[in-house]
């Protein structure tokens, strides 16, 4: 029988090999699962991406004929219905397993609960709630998603020490440094898309994909423009290898041109309707939204209460009271709710702080 504490170190394994899928597995959560029997692990095994199997099934794979009377812990709720794969659930019955950790429910209503029934009808006992803080973590969009019906919202900022995010002469020159602008690369890997204001296009041109090379599975985000009048040229480097995702208002007339393919949507505060387009996004199963944006929409996705986590990045310069601000907040929207700080830390000459909304 296995001690609390040793449960917490299998479940502690678990999340680990779950963030190995990190980079893969979207749109699917990252899931890991480690098989215990007298006290020795007989399996491990966790998801690499969608339509291969899951963490369950690797585990019980590794396990053989060890699996039957063995404990299993799983970051998230074993599925229960048929999807790209069999359901987990089936599995670990089949194999034998005496009882089942499970970290947190499934919120996705194709499961919530089901599996965790068709272990205790079979007998297996099923505990939940081990750690589940940790797996929800792991995968903030997964539950955002099925929670809130829309996606975890990560907006990514660079500043001066002065709070401006471009020279006032409009020179097209990088304010963090090479370091950070590699840091960024992994928000970027781990994120179901990339999104951008046509301000951002027309002044700097990003290519907003991933240039990390991190196996044969490398995956790009959806590349996601809101452009409200269908502006940008069609040769801007947002539409190369793929397309774009663009977001125009509803009355804008249709553009000549586009590299990308167009959904309209309702205008709201001087641009497009951003709950609209985080609902649209959720219907392709979008888990994890990275804003990379000029002024103008981060204070809109601020002014909105959409930002769920602010990665921001300082770099140790000036540039001045007439370069551009980091939002363009008026006065009376300072009222809003604060954020605080959840980490800080030094990336090569530049500093980067993690926030998140205050809770009321």
């Amino acid at each position: 029988m296995e001690s609390d504490a040793q449960d917490s170190m299998r479940m502690t394994r678990a999340l680990q090999l779950a963030e190995r899928g990190l980079y893969t597995t979207d749109p699917n959560p990252r899931v890991g699962c480690v098989l215990s029997r007298d006290t020795n692990v007989v399996g491990e095994g966790w998801h690499l991406r969608a339509g291969e199997p899951h963490a369950e099934v690797l585990a019980l794979r590794a396990a053989g004929d060890a699996a039957r009377g063995a404990t299993a812990y799983v970051t998230l709720e074993p599925c229960s219905h048929t999807g790209r794969t069999p359901p987990c659930a089936d599995a670990l019955i089949a194999a034998g397993v005496r009882h089942v950790h499970c970290a947190t429910a499934d919120p996705n209503p194709k499961v919530a609960g089901a599996g965790i029934r068709r272990l205790r009808e079979a007998g297996i006992g099923v505990s939940v709630g081990l750690l589940g803080a940790e797996a929800r973590a792991l995968n903030p969009g997964f539950f955002s998603r099925f929670e809130r019906g829309r996606p975890y919202v990560r907006l990514k900022l660079a500043m001066s020490l002065d709070a401006r995010t471009a020279h006032v002469s409009g020179l097209n020159a990088w304010i963090s440094g090479e370091e950070a602008r590699a840091d960024v690369q992994i928000w970027r890997a781990r994120s179901s898309a990339v999104l951008t204001g046509a301000g951002t296009v027309r002044v700097d041109d990003p290519r907003l994909d991933v240039r990390l090379d991190y196996g044969p599975w490398v995956r790009q985000p959806l590349r996601v423009l809101l452009d409200t009048a269908e502006t940008c040229a069609s040769t801007a480097k947002i539409f190369r290898g793929g397309g774009a995702l663009v977001f125009a208002a509803v009355d804008a007339p249709a553009a000549a041109a586009s590299s990308g393919r167009v959904e309209r949507v309702p205008r709201a505060d001087g641009g497009v309707d951003l709950d609209a387009v985080l609902r649209h996004l959720v219907e392709l199963e979008i888990n994890e939204v990275l804003v990379e944006c000029g002024p103008r929409l981060a204070a809109a996705f601020l002014r909105a209460r959409l930002v769920d986590e602010l990665v921001l990045y300082v770099a140790p310069t000036f540039l001045g009271a007439d370069a551009p601000p980091l939002a363009q907040l008026r006065s009376s929207e300072l009222t809003m709710p604060g954020f605080e700080f959840r980490d800080m830390r030094r990336i090569g000459a530049d500093l980067r702080l993690i926030l998140t909304p205050k809770k009321a």
